[in-house]
């Protein structure tokens, strides 16, 4: 199955600097960090757990301003599904791992990243499931794209949006937020996920800015919809800290 979450460097520069990920918001540009660390951690009911180590970097100049960014991320997880070529519970492993380059443009209140690269994935299975061909070890191209925007002093909008050539794995978000406190928003999310093997949707709110010393998080829960497993709950926590 795909990764659960995916990182991003989307930061708006000038008064009100933000980023996709957790919808933090700072009064001021922050030019002193290079490299940007993203974890992530989402649970379902349906027997699925994922987490996910992203850094992003600018290759040359600031941060803060438009230019070339390379990216590196590592996912892995479980789950577990009733096979029914195989009348017994089958389950998963999966690990993977991406290396991309791309281009991210800033605006005062908005911006845009866009990736392509390569990603190594294995998928590993308990037992033998003829009607589950997304098994075993391979390397595809990869895309990505990010955008963030603040529409007015108090919104936030973000999308992102990635898809592999092994085993057409696509994974989307979309966050909608309003500022409750200094830079912590509250708003619903939407997530479209799969492979050649699952297919999944997810409706639910997240919580996002909240700022813990230079780390800051973004909580989020809700329904899922899976093609295989069928409906239940999931949850997600995702941290960022800068160097």
């Amino acid at each position: 199955m795909s990764g659960e979450a995916l990182a991003a460097d989307l930061r708006a520069p000038a008064a009100a600097s933000a980023d996709w990920y957790t919808g933090a918001q700072t009064q001021a540009v922050d030019d002193s960090w290079a490299i940007a660390v993203d974890g992530s951690t989402s649970v379902t009911s349906n027997s699925s757990a994922f987490g996910s180590v992203t850094v992003t970097a600018p290759v040359a100049g600031s941060a803060s301003q438009s230019g070339p960014r390379v990216r590196v991320e590592a996912i892995a997880g479980t789950y577990s599904y009733p096979g029914q070529a195989v009348a017994s519970r089958v389950t998963g492993y999966q690990e993977e791992g991406s290396v991309m380059a791309g281009y991210e443009w800033i605006w005062r209140d908005a911006a845009l990243a866009g990736f392509i690269g390569f990603n190594a994935r294995s998928n590993q299975l308990s037992v033998v499931d003829p009607g589950n061909p997304v098994v075993g070890t391979g390397v595809g191209l990869r895309v990505a794209a990010n955008f963030y925007a603040n529409p007015t002093d108090r919104t936030m909008v973000s999308a992102y949006g990635s898809y592999s050539t092994k085993f057409n794995a696509y994974y989307s978000r979309v966050r909608l937020g309003y500022m409750v406190a200094d830079g912590v928003y509250i708003g619903p999310e939407a997530l479209f996920l799969g492979d050649d093997f699952f297919r999944q949707y997810r409706i639910g709110a997240h919580l996002s800015g909240m700022k813990f010393g230079p780390v800051q998080m973004s909580l989020a829960a809700g329904y899922v919809q899976d093609r295989v497993q069928g409906s239940g709950y999931y949850s997600s926590i995702e941290a960022r800290a800068n160097f």
